[in-house]
């Protein structure tokens, strides 16, 4: 009896909120000490940069946040309070970098649609739709622009002729057993099913309202290109010898390929990532690398506490 009683005065006693508040922060000093080798070498690069262009990087960064806060907007038919969700962006941005790859910010987003009173089938349609919409942009301005400059990237070199067939075939592979298994797990199949007819419903109904609409591509198409102005301001302020739509062109690329890798913000694969891309654009290696370096310590570390320090305090005010 009375270890029934004890229980709830137990819980009532952990402070499980601010413990959650806490939490960013703890991964924040996990993630900087794991990289911290990244860290001094991006500061040190920072250091030698032209600072304009720095500052021009940095406020191309801090777009990116608006940006992603207008297609958040247009993927809902509701009405968001701006400035929390404009907040909850960049709080979400820091998630992004704690967790793998897309789980932090859809988890922040989820949670803060499900506080303004969204409903989970609804919401999660929105979340569907924003991603579907920032993936068509960014594929389509990466296709556009390699077929107005098909030189931009030079690719023999770092993908062998060898390699091509087997991840082709590795993809149709991954295509096919995805396909397989829809197919004969019922559970799954309906699931599946329910979720894209509330989809389907929630992209009519924003497709409807052309305000919404003009939203949600104007801030698909917006946030890679600020992205990518961000990497181009960091290039010119280190001298790197490649046109700016080139490096427009390796980033897209690279953000494409490394969008099915699930590491935490990217950290590490994007950096991998867009030195091959650099260098396939014709950046020197150490140049590319020194760019990549000082773009991240922009884009990812510099916001990283500041974000993580919204999170919490979004937390703690019981506004995600």
């Amino acid at each position: 009896m009375t270890d029934v009683r004890l229980a709830p005065a137990l819980h009532r006693r952990i402070p499980v909120r601010q413990i959650l508040c806490l939490l960013p922060l703890a991964l924040v000093a996990v993630v900087a000490v794991r990289h911290w080798s990244v860290l001094v070498d991006g500061f040190g690069h920072l250091a030698t940069a032209k600072w304009p262009w720095l500052l021009a990087a940095g406020a191309a960064t801090c777009l990116t946040w608006v940006a992603a806060a207008v297609t958040r907007q247009g993927a809902l038919v509701e009405r968001l309070p701006k400035c929390r969700l404009l907040a909850t962006q960049f709080a979400a941005g820091a998630a992004n970098h704690l967790l793998p790859t897309g789980l932090g910010a859809s988890a922040v987003n989820l949670r803060f649609m499900a506080v303004c009173g969204v409903p989970l089938a609804r919401s999660s349609a929105a979340l569907a739709l924003y991603l579907l919409a920032e993936s068509i942009a960014r594929t389509g301005l990466l296709l556009a622009l390699l077929i107005a400059f098909p030189d931009a990237l030079r690719l023999g070199k770092l993908i062998p002729d060898a390699a091509v067939g087997p991840l082709l075939l590795a993809a149709g592979a991954a295509v096919c057993v995805a396909v397989a298994v829809l197919l004969l797990v019922r559970r799954l199949r309906t699931a599946v099913s329910t979720f894209l007819r509330t989809a389907l419903g929630e992209a009519r109904s924003v497709h409807t309202r052309p305000a919404r609409a003009l939203a949600l591509w104007g801030g698909s198409f917006s946030f890679p290109i600020l992205q990518a102005a961000g990497l181009v301001a960091v290039g010119l302020a280190l001298g790197l010898p490649v046109s700016p739509l080139h490096i427009v062109v390796a980033y897209l690329a690279a953000t494409v390929a490394v969008a099915l890798i699930p590491t935490p913000g990217g950290i590490g694969s994007v950096e991998a990532a867009l030195i091959v891309a650099l260098v396939a654009a014709g950046g020197p290696a150490a140049v590319a690398t020194a760019v990549v370096l000082a773009y991240r310590i922009i884009t990812v570390w510099l916001p990283l506490l500041p974000g993580a320090l919204t999170l919490g305090a979004l937390v703690r005010l019981k506004m995600i």
